[in-house]
């Protein structure tokens, strides 16, 4: 499996059991990502741990009274069906209350910051 799909399925399932921690297998996609996650609130920490081909990442997950930051974390471009906007074309996720995360040729940017740089791309994944 994917290691970006095998964490966000990982991260989903560690918010469902209520738990604080969660392991993932790192590469340097998923340290972006999870970097983003953070910076933007969704998760509240991350660690590089291991050494060599036992590298993980274990990621702190974000509560607030008890209820997670993260409510749904769905995946819009899958392996068998890849999901290009331009700029102009990315929708706001929740009138703005979420964000979708955009790879572009800058880099990975959430949907406000490729709108304001006028950058189009993947659309990787929503969360609220």
């Amino acid at each position: 499996m994917n290691p970006f799909l095998e964490m966000i399925v990982k991260i989903k399932n560690a918010y469902l059991a209520k738990k604080d921690m969660v392991k993932v297998t790192s590469s340097r996609f998923n340290v972006r990502i999870v970097d983003v996650l953070v910076r933007e609130g969704y998760l509240e920490s991350v660690a590089k741990k291991g050494r060599g081909i036992k590298k993980y990442l274990e990621i702190k997950l974000a509560y607030k009274d008890g209820i997670p930051n993260i409510t749904k974390l769905g995946l819009v471009s899958k392996p068998g069906r890849r999901v290009y906007k331009g700029a102009e074309e990315i929708r706001r996720v929740r009138n703005g209350y979420g964000m979708s995360l955009v790879s572009t040729s800058s880099g990975l940017l959430t949907d406000k910051e490729a709108r304001a740089k006028k950058l189009g791309g993947e659309v990787l994944l929503e969360v609220y």
